[in-house]
């Protein structure tokens, strides 16, 4: 778990102090992924760094766990806490399992359990580790470079992870695919993740909770679905987007709209429990149809889908 209390980061100015962030306060869940989102210049990333004290805060508190980090040695806390950013900032003249066992030889791990953790890291990022492990960083494309840099910043097993636009710079295709291996990632090791972001389709994607910022303050902090349906003020709404609706359908998956059903309609087309409702909303609008058909990995039955039960979990 990770508590933000009243933080704040004031730096002094030749034209006078100027407040980076004001009284930021938040909880995020242990194992969740919480996605800090909003304009530049807002205090997105000043807030990541006063986590783990790259930035030292004015005033205001940051537990991680229960226990206060101004209590805790900068380094010692730093070793404990991943660390993922845009530019990645693998070293050159290092292997990708060099790189990866930076933090472990810290720690003073021998070189078996280091390159072993390396392997399963990258096994799990789907980096095949016999391919990649004695590569350069200048061997690898920016989308395999990135999934390195998210496995260095695991290599020691640190409970959270801090994500500073961490697939930023990559294509739009590979973005999409390394996205959908951190999710694969999360699921299975439920770190408490913060996740700096411009962008709020991959939030939207992502993210566990959200927390949108303007000039340095906290304006909604909420699950994405409830940020989508009811933003609080005119800047988020505007923020995340007239299409909000649609964005939605990505967050909400059949399984929670499923109606019992013994056999499909005749001719239903047909969608599973785990799709989510772009989709459905797809096939309602190619078919014209007002029920689709759910069914198991094996084709059985198991339900359907109406446009009613879309239209009422929308609250449209």
């Amino acid at each position: 778990m990770i508590r933000l209390d009243a933080l704040t980061k004031v730096f002094a100015t030749g034209r006078g102090d100027i407040a980076s962030v004001s009284g930021v306060t938040l909880e995020v869940p242990a194992g969740a992924t919480c996605v800090l989102l909003g304009p530049s210049g807002c205090g997105k990333t000043t807030t990541l760094r006063m986590i783990n004290r790259l930035v030292t805060p004015t005033s205001g508190k940051v537990y991680i766990g229960g226990a206060d980090t101004d209590s805790v040695d900068p380094v010692a806390l730093r070793r404990t806490i991943g660390y993922v950013i845009q530019q990645i900032g693998l070293f050159p003249n290092m292997t990708v399992a060099q790189n990866i066992g930076v933090v472990p030889k810290l720690l003073r791990w021998d070189a078996a359990r280091t390159r072993k953790r390396a392997e399963e890291l990258l096994a799990m990022l789907a980096l095949e580790p016999a391919q990649f492990m004695d590569r350069y960083p200048s061997e690898l494309s920016g989308g395999q470079a990135q999934r390195v840099g998210v496995a260095r910043a695991l290599a020691a097993d640190p409970p959270v992870l801090l994500m500073d636009e961490p697939f930023g710079a990559v294509d739009p295709v590979n973005r999409e695919v390394i996205q959908d291996e951190f999710l694969r990632m999360q699921r299975s090791l439920k770190k408490t993740v913060l996740f700096v972001s411009h962008d709020i389709d991959e939030a939207v994607k992502v993210a566990d909770c959200i927390a949108i910022f303007r000039a340095g303050r906290l304006e909604q902090f909420a699950p994405p679905d409830e940020l989508l349906a009811r933003p609080c003020n005119d800047f988020v709404a505007e923020f995340v987007g007239s299409d909000r609706t649609l964005k939605r359908l990505r967050r909400i998956h059949v399984s929670e709209v499923m109606e019992p059903a013994a056999v499909a309609a005749d001719g239903a087309p047909r969608v599973r429990p785990g799709d989510d409702l772009r989709k459905v909303a797809t096939l309602f609008l190619e078919h014209g149809v007002a029920a689709l058909a759910c069914v198991d990995e094996g084709g059985r039955v198991v339900g359907r889908v109406t446009r009613d039960a879309v239209a009422s979990r929308l609250g449209v």
